[in-house]
C-alpha cells in the first residue's frame, strides 16, 4: 500500500509452524480468484470494528492486533506452490504493517481494500487504525479470503473489540485449524463425504436446465459486468411475513424467489441456483477462522400452483443442497466434465445467491403497511467490472429497517435494464405473496 505511509510494524508469534494442502473451501476461493483476475480485489472482505466513545491508545490497539495474529493460524498462512499444486504454509511469527489515519475509517477501509492481495508474498490480513485526538477510535480490517469466509470475518471483528478491551480472557482457543481441516478432508472418512456430495450434484446435472440464462440479448457492455442494486424496507417486511406464515428460512424465501423469477425469465420448469452455504454444521467450525464457504446447489421444480407452495419444498430443496456444499473442486471440476459428456452440452446454472446476514427476522408487518413501505424503495446500480465468473450473481444484506439485494449480472445476457427488471420483481413477488396468493404462472409477468 505504497499510498499510506506504514506507522507502525507489529510483531506476532503463534505455537507452530507447518505446510499442506488447501482446504476445499480455500481451493474452491483460489479458483474463483484466478477466474477473476485481474479484478481479484472483489474478493477482498473487511471489517471495522467501531470502538465509539470509548478510545483507547495506539498500543493497546496494536497489542490486540499481535494478540489476535498469534490466536488465529489463518492469518499466519500463505499461499504456497504453483497454481496447479498450491498449497499452504503456515509461519510461526512474523510483522505485520499497521496504517494509522486521522479521521475517516471508511475511507481508510476503501483504500486497504482497493487491491488484490499478493497471495504468495504477503499476510492475508491488512489493518489500520483511525484515531480521534491521538487515540485510538476504529480498527480496520482488510481479509484476503484465502484467510476466511465472512463468517471468520464476524469472528475476528468480535474477537478483536475483546481483546482490545479485556485481552484474551474469557477467549477460548480455536477447536481446529485449517491445516487440521485439510488434513481431515484428506482422510478415507472425509474423501467418502465429498464424494457423496458430488453423487448429488452429478445427479441433479443430468437433470436441470443446461443453464439458467442461455440466451445473449444484447451486445455487452464495457465494463461488461454491471452491479445494481435494491434497497427495500418493503421486501424486508415481506421476506420476514412470508418466513413466519409458511416456517421457513427468511433466505429460503429470498432464494426460492430469485431462482423462480430466473427460471421463469429463461421458460424453464425448473430452477438451478447455487448459493454459498457456510459450511459451519461441525462444533469444532463454528468459529473456525477460514474459508469453509463452498456453493451449494438448489434444485427446485416449479410444479406448484402458487410462489407461496413453493416456498416448504424450497426449503427442504435448499437443505438438500447445503448438505452438499462440502467437496473437493477437484472432483466438482471432474464432475462437469463428465455431465457435459453425457448430455452432449455444458452444464452450469451461471446462478449465485449469497445471504450474507447472520441475524434475520422481525414482525411481520401489514400488507397495507408493505405496500407503503414500497414507495421508500430506491434503486441504482453502484459498481461495474471487467469480470465475474458468474451470469446472474445476487447478494443479500441488510441496513436498519431494509433488505439490501444487490444484483452482478453479464449485461450480454442480463442488460442494465433487465437486472433492474429482475430486482424490481423480487419485491413485487415477495410483497404480493405476504398478501396474496401468487400463481407461478404469473411469474414472468412481473419482469
Amino acid at each position: 500500500m505504497a499510498d499510506l505511509a506504514v506507522r507502525h510494524r507489529v510483531r506476532f508469534g503463534g505455537a507452530r509452524s507447518g505446510t499442506g494442502p488447501l482446504t476445499w473451501g480455500q481451493r474452491a476461493i483460489w479458483h474463483a480468484i484466478g477466474r477473476t483476475v485481474p479484478n481479484d480485489h472483489y474478493f477482498n472482505l473487511n471489517r471495522i470494528v467501531d470502538l465509539g466513545a470509548r478510545t483507547v491508545p495506539v498500543p493497546t490497539a496494536l497489542g490486540a492486533l499481535a494478540a489476535l495474529m498469534g490466536r488465529h493460524e489463518a492469518l499466519r498462512t500463505r499461499l504456497d506452490g504453483e497454481d496447479c499444486q498450491a498449497g499452504q504454509s503456515l509461519a510461526a511469527s512474523g510483522e505485520l504493517d499497521v496504517h494509522v489515519v486521522e479521521g475517516d475509517a471508511g475511507e481508510l477501509r476503501e483504500r486497504l481494500a482497493g487491491t488484490a492481495f499478493d497471495y504468495r508474498g504477503e499476510w492475508p490480513v491488512r489493518a489500520g487504525l483511525v484515531t480521534t485526538g491521538g487515540e485510538v477510535s476504529a480498527i480496520v480490517l482488510v481479509l484476503c479470503h484465502l484467510a476466511t469466509d465472512g463468517h471468520g470475518a464476524e469472528v475476528l471483528a468480535r474477537e478483536l473489540r475483546l481483546l482490545v478491551r479485556r485481552g484474551d480472557r474469557g477467549l477460548r482457543a480455536p477447536a481446529t485449524t485449517p491445516l487440521d481441516l485439510a488434513g481431515e478432508q484428506q482422510s478415507a472418512e472425509g474423501r467418502a463425504r465429498g464424494a457423496a456430495a458430488l453423487d448429488y450434484w452429478a445427479g441433479q446435472f443430468a437433470r436441470i436446465p443446461p443453464t439458467m440464462f442461455a440466451e445473449r440479448v444484447a451486445a455487452p457492455r464495457t465494463p461488461r459486468f454491471w452491479t445494481g442494486r435494491i434497497v427495500s424496507g418493503a421486501m424486508s417486511g415481506a421476506v420476514d411475513s412470508l418466513a413466519a406464515t409458511y416456517g421457513v428460512s427468511g433466505s429460503t424465501v429470498l432464494l426460492t424467489a430469485a431462482g423462480a423469477l430466473a427460471a421463469a425469465a429463461g421458460g424453464h420448469g425448473t430452477t438451478a441456483v447455487m448459493p454459498i452455504a457456510g459450511n459451519r454444521f461441525a462444533a469444532a467450525h463454528r468459529d473456525l477462522v477460514s474459508t469453509l464457504s463452498q456453493d451449494g446447489l438448489f434444485v427446485l421444480d416449479l410444479d406448484r400452483p402458487t410462489f407461496g407452495e413453493l416456498l416448504r419444498p424450497g426449503w427442504q430443496a435448499a437443505l438438500r443442497g447445503y448438505r452438499a456444499a462440502a467437496y473437493d473442486p477437484v472432483g466438482w471440476d471432474a464432475m462437469l466434465a463428465s455431465s457435459a459428456a453425457a448430455r452432449g452440452v455444458p452444464v452450469h446454472p451461471y446462478t449465485c445467491f449469497n445471504d450474507m446476514r447472520l441475524v434475520e427476522g422481525h414482525p411481520a408487518p401489514s400488507a397495507v403497511e408493505l405496500r407503503a413501505r414500497q414507495r421508500d424503495t430506491r434503486v441504482d446500480f453502484p459498481a461495474a467490472q471487467d469480470r465475474v465468473a458468474c451470469r446472474y450473481c445476487l447478494h443479500v444484506t441488510a441496513e436498519p429497517g431494509a433488505l439490501v439485494v444487490t444484483l452482478t449480472a453479464d449485461t450480454a445476457y442480463l442488460p442494465p435494464a433487465a437486472i433492474e427488471a429482475h430486482l424490481r420483481a423480487i419485491e413485487e413477488l415477495l410483497v404480493r405473496a405476504a398478501g396474496a396468493a401468487v400463481p407461478t404462472s404469473a411469474l414472468a409477468g412481473l419482469l
